[in-house]
Order: structure tokens, then C-alpha cells, then sequence
């Protein structure tokens, strides 16, 4: 005897969908992205060094995600080659946070309707333009929906308030020094209203795109240059404007002092001998 065949409505499977994926995502932390004087900041609670949320896509654009790694790394990992095919085949200008995004929400939405799983992730494709009118920060859900945010956008598990907060105390013109104390205040607060923690520098992912530099805006800040940064009483409020000289990841600022080429067996030469 055969058995009647299982179903379920098209609302009811998109339903199930939905809430599988913001289930997923509401176990991430939270990052926050938002407009500064000089560019736009990213600021993710990520205590690893290794797997990062935050990631440059092309010159003046970057990438930011919160959910499953696996699963955004490959929206990343797809983002660079369509912008590194899309720039050798017509021209660098022709990559745009626009065009990424519209990728992505394709991606994005056939996965959710054809797969038996959606993605478990939500990220944010943000370009850094001449001025803060022209920067464009988008942001992605699971199903493929767009939205075009103005200034500011927070993701993952406790996005709400950390939004609620952004809108009460974010302004245009805020410094990066400014802008990063403001996004770890609200992520480090409470969600059910209980005491704030305290995030240190080493607890942070954070990154800028810096409008003022040539070509590639893209920098992370860690370090004795992101303590400063986060610190009240301390002056700095800004980036150096330029990359520092000590060998190791030249899209990472940590304010740490040029090394001495006398100190360093790399760049040691024999001195030459006056005469025999």
C-alpha cells in the first residue's frame, strides 16, 4: 500500500526557511560598520587572528559578514574573483559595491529558494567614495534582500539594540577615534540589560577604508594603535596617513616604531672594506 506524499505549503517550507537562518545568525556576534570623517570603520568581536569577518574585496571596497564561516567565506572568496574578472576585463572604476551586491543577492536568493538549506549568514558590501555622500554601504540577508544604508548598519545577535544605539548617538564628522569607541561601547553591552563588559583590543577585529589613501583604502588596525585608538585620555584619533616600514602584513597598522635596518639580518650587508 502506498503511502500519501508529505506536504508542505510554499509558505510554510519559506517560513521554516527564514527562521532556520536567523536562528543560525543570532548566534554570531555582532559587527558594526560605520561612516567616520575620513572613511568607513568595521568593528567585529572576533578574538581570533585567524578567521576574520572583516576583508578587503577590491580597492575601495570591503567585506563584512557575521553567521556561518564557511559558508561567507565562500561569498568572499567569490567576491574577489568577480571584481578581480570584472577589473581585468573592462577597468578598475568598473568595480563597484553596487554591482558586488547585486551579485551576491542573486546568490543569495537561489540558494534560499532552491537549496534544501538557506545560508546561515548576513553581510555587508561597503565602498568608500570621494566623499562621505558618496560612500554606499549595503546590506544582505540570507534570502537575498538588498537594503542601501545610510551611515551606519549592525549585524548578528544582538543587532537591534546595538541599532537603537547607533541611531541615538551616531553623527556625521565623528573621528575614527570617536566612531570605534562608540560601536565597542554598544557592543559590549547587555542585550537582557545586565552590566557591559569590557572588550579589549585583543577581543577586536577592526579595519577601515580611508578615503585619503591612494588606490587601496583598506587597512586593519590592531596593536598599541588600536589601544590608543579605544582609549579616552589618549590623543591619537586617527590613522598614520602613512603605512608603517616593519616587515610583515602591509594592510595592518599597528603603530609599532619602524625597525632599524642595522638590527634587522635581512637587510645586513657586509661593509666594504676601504682599500686592501
Amino acid at each position: 500500500m502506498s503511502s500519501m506524499p508529505f506536504y508542505v505549503s510554499p509558505e510554510q517550507l519559506m517560513k521554516d526557511r527564514a527562521d532556520y537562518a536567523r536562528k543560525g545568525i543570532a548566534r554570531g556576534r555582532s559587527v558594526v560598520v560605520l561612516g567616520y570623517d575620513k572613511g568607513i570603520a568595521f568593528v567585529a568581536e572576533n578574538p581570533s587572528r585567524a578567521l576574520h569577518k572583516v576583508s578587503e574585496i577590491y580597492d575601495r571596497i570591503a567585506f563584512a559578514a557575521v553567521g556561518k564561516y564557511n559558508e561567507f567565506e565562500n561569498l568572499r572568496v567569490a567576491g574577489v574573483r568577480y571584481a578581480d574578472l570584472r577589473g581585468y576585463s573592462y577597468d578598475r572604476t568598473d568595480v563597484t559595491a553596487r554591482g558586488l551586491a547585486n551579485a551576491y543577492a542573486q546568490t543569495l536568493g537561489t540558494v534560499f529558494t532552491q537549496e534544501s538549506k538557506p545560508y546561515e549568514v548576513e553581510i555587508v558590501v561597503a565602498e568608500v567614495g570621494d566623499s562621505a555622500d558618496d560612500d554606499q554601504i549595503y546590506r544582505l540577508t540570507y534570502d537575498g534582500s538588498v537594503a542601501d544604508e545610510r551611515g551606519f548598519v549592525a549585524m548578528g545577535g544582538a543587532a537591534e539594540p546595538i541599532e537603537t544605539g547607533l541611531k541615538e548617538r551616531w553623527e556625521p564628522g565623528l573621528t575614527l577615534g570617536d566612531a570605534l569607541r562608540l560601536a565597542v561601547d554598544l557592543l559590549a553591552k547587555d542585550p537582557a540589560g545586565g552590566a557591559s563588559r569590557t572588550l579589549g583590543a585583543g577581543q577586536l577585529e577592526v579595519a577601515v577604508l580611508d578615503r585619503e589613501r591612494p588606490r587601496r583604502t583598506f587597512r586593519r588596525i590592531g596593536g598599541g594603535l588600536l589601544e590608543a585608538l579605544l582609549s579616552p585620555e589618549d590623543p591619537t584619533h586617527d590613522i598614520p596617513a602613512e603605512d608603517e616600514a616593519t616587515p610583515g602584513h602591509h594592510d595592518t597598522l599597528t603603530g609599532e616604531s619602524p625597525r632599524d635596518e642595522s638590527t634587522n639580518a635581512q637587510t645586513q650587508r657586509p661593509q666594504e672594506q676601504d682599500g686592501p
